[in-house]
């Protein structure tokens, strides 16, 4: 069945933005490397590559405002003469008009307007015309071609570089009947060789007419292959190429990356500047739903394996020496080591480097340190560790949050930090890391970091504490405050910060995601949010265990050990429970109802000591059931409000197991923690809950009942 034209130009169109996106990205990195040094030639050179493919896409998909514009800039930054500290604005003005276009085209409202980027951009060009006339050098091109002025100062530009420019003529095969899409694929194939700087005609109806195309493209391709590669069956018939003579730098002696360190300026465009290395038949875009999709069905192999184990384990105590039983047992074992593989390629196909997150934080930097009058040099690490995509896209805006938080608070002002004996300019630090069956990003700044006392009064201002219980909290305890929603410290409210309501956000996700947030902080020497989260959110080894006859579930990778102990052995401190765990005191948190059987001392009780935010605890639980690998079914947030429950799982025997969200029971506990041994102290899930969400998690599964 053929798919309609309609079909075809919405795919192109998604395949637009998707890209567009990428070149918006490296146009605000390059322009960052262009700030900090004018005289960076290719810092220069890849922010004309991504304006004139964002020119010619939006072409493409019939964008003309926005192909216009880009095609505007990129006469700017060709200009010699004008301010670069003005055309530096101008493309940091260009990249958020092009993103609010790209945003109103996708969503179909009503772009915004563009006079403002117009304007800025007719500056740049009366300031190179009053300007010293820009040396012309070799204008004579090969034969042929009849370049625009612009394209020409172009193209005698790239000729300075150390890569070759190449000329082709492009004669249309007398049976091509759609000089359209000639056209695009020509652009698509020259593209792929290189940097296409210039191709005539850019309309289908003056080719039509013409039947020939010109172009030029900065290739390391010698030119026999270059025409191979352009000989397109049925649209293209003949090629001639012809490789530009080389022309002297206009800059001498100066390095293309001159003061530019790994260590002090992240460069998170590199990826895309590298992107003409490889070849684009190796590269397949595929939509993020679709994956997930495959995702899912892997997981409801993974189900189906946990019964297939239920039923060999069944027939083998019916059974002991049937040899069918045996012949199964071994089919069942070859295939749990294919589904072992399978599993772990989706996953690693879910799985992109936490450099996609870091590389949109350099602008926001620049931008708000200079909102805020202070000199800041954000510095990244890290940038190829791996994290699930779907937690990657939900960590943007709570590390946005801490990241302008570290700039308006954390880092004072230059004066503040010329008193204090630290450089002018300060440091926000993103880092990432993997660490067990985690992934730990810091954000962290050299600033004058947090006051507890301070955090403590205003706790006790707004009404979150009383001071009697404030004295008894840790600075920790204390520090968590600043999580509390509408909660700050701020004299006054700002655009960047000041309404308390950004680090409600980061707890909120990093509990949704089933990850922890902890604050280390030294008086004078700076700050840092440690972010902790799970690999994926997919499939899971977990523990099971039961309290009170219900069936639920840890993560594996947040258990430290499992202990036993006498009801005897737990003591009450300041109405806290805590067990004595060789020579330290480990906190409890008990899930059912407090012990009130009359004579308790001799009960014993399983404890699992749990890791969280680098603290522990003991959960407190009736039986250990066992270990299983669980595939995670998110459950309908209108049938489960409960934030204590993450997601649920189905067993081999069909059993329905809810997956607990621990650091939301760690917060819950500590806000219901009596100040006195008089309250049972403890959480018990509402039967109301669970029962929905056992409901909830069986309809999920009704597919892959046997």
């Amino acid at each position: 069945m053929k798919r309609s034209s309609d079909d075809r130009a919405t795919e192109l169109r998604q395949l637009f933005f998707e890209g567009a996106a990428e070149h918006l990205e490296a146009m605000n990195a390059e322009t960052l490397r262009l700030e900090k040094d004018p005289a960076d030639g290719e810092a220069l050179r890849s922010l004309r590559r991504a304006v004139h493919t964002l020119k010619g896409d939006a072409a493409t998909c019939g964008y003309r405002d926005l192909s216009e514009l880009a095609h505007q800039l990129e006469d700017a930054l060709a200009l010699e003469g004008a301010a670069p500290a003005a055309v530096v604005e101008a493309a940091f003005a260009a990249a958020d008009v092009f993103d609010a276009l790209l945003k109103a085209h996708r969503e179909e409202t009503k772009p915004p307007s563009t006079e403002s980027l117009r304007k800025q951009l007719r500056k740049c060009k009366s300031a190179a015309d009053q300007a010293t006339p820009a040396r012309r050098r070799g204008k004579t091109p090969a034969a042929g071609a009849a370049w625009s002025e612009y394209e020409q100062l172009v193209l005698d530009r790239a000729r300075s570089g150390s890569v070759p420019v190449v000329q082709l003529r492009l004669q249309l095969d007398p049976a091509c009947a759609m000089p359209e899409a000639a056209l695009q694929m020509v652009r698509m194939t020259l593209s792929s060789t290189g940097e296409l700087l210039a191709l005539q005609p850019q309309d289908a109806k003056v080719l039509t007419l013409r039947r020939s195309l010109e172009a030029a493209v900065v290739t390391s391709l010698d030119a026999s292959a270059l025409i191979s590669k352009c000989h397109i069956p049925g649209i293209i018939r003949k090629v001639t190429a012809q490789v530009l003579p080389a022309l002297p730098s206009p800059v001498a002696g100066v390095s293309e990356s001159a003061g530019i360190t790994k260590e002090s300026v992240a460069r998170p465009a590199e990826p895309a500047a590298d992107a003409t290395n490889v070849s684009a038949d190796s590269v397949l875009r595929v939509e993020a739903g679709k994956i997930d999709s495959v995702l899912n069905l892997v997981g409801e192999l993974v189900i189906g394996r946990s019964m297939l184990q239920q039923v060999l384990l069944e027939m083998a105590a019916k059974h002991p020496k049937d040899p069918v039983r045996m012949r199964l047992a071994d089919v069942a074992a070859f295939q749990s080591r294919v589904l072992n593989d399978l599993q772990r390629s989706m996953m690693q196909i879910r799985m992109v480097p936490v450099e996609q997150l870091f590389r949109r934080f350099p602008r926001m930097v620049r931008d708000v340190a200079r909102q805020c009058g202070k000199q800041v040099d954000l510095i990244v690490s890290g940038q190829d560790t791996d994290l699930d995509k779907s937690i990657l896209d939900a960590l943007a805006e709570p590390i946005a949050h801490l990241v302008r938080n570290a700039i308006s608070h954390g880092l004072g002002t230059v004066e503040q930090r010329r008193a204090a004996g630290k450089p002018e300019t300060g440091a926000v630090r993103l880092s990432a890391y993997h660490q067990a069956n985690q992934v730990v990003i810091e954000v962290s700044d050299d600033g004058r970091g947090l006051d507890p006392e301070r955090i403590r009064a205003k706790a006790i201002e707004q009404g979150l504490t009383d001071e009697a219980a404030a004295a008894r909290l840790s600075e920790a305890e204390i520090l968590d405050f600043i999580f509390h929603p509408g909660f700050t410290t701020a004299a006054e409210v700002t655009e960047i910060s000041g309404r308390g309501v950004g680090m409600d956000v980061v707890q909120t996700t990093l509990h949704r995601l089933k990850g922890s947030v902890t604050i280390e902080t030294n008086a004078g020497q700076g700050t840092t949010f440690r972010l902790r989260l799970p690999l994926t959110l997919a499939i899971i080894q977990a523990i099971l265990f039961r309290v009170e006859q219900r069936l639920y579930a840890v993560p594996l990778s947040s258990v430290v050990e499992m202990t036993r102990a006498f009801e005897h052995d737990v003591h009450r401190v300041d109405g806290q429970e805590v067990l004595q765990l060789r020579n330290r005191v480990l906190p409890l948190v008990r899930l059912g109802h407090a012990q009130k059987a009359a004579s308790p001392s001799q009960q014993r009780v399983f404890v699992l000591v749990v890791a969280l935010g680098g603290k522990n605890f003991g959960l407190v639980v009736d039986e250990v059931a066992g270990q299983e690998e669980l595939v995670i079914k998110a459950l309908d947030t209108h049938l489960v409000t409960s934030d204590l429950i993450s997601g649920a799982s189905i067993l081999g025997d069909g059993r329905v197991v809810l997956i607990l969200n621990l650091a939301a029971i760690v917060e819950r506990i500590g806000r219901m923690r009596p100040e006195t041994g008089d309250v049972a102290w403890g959480l018990l899930l509402p039967t109301t809950v669970v029962q929905s969400a056992r409901r909830a998690a069986a309809a999920a599964a009704t597919e892959v009942q046997p």
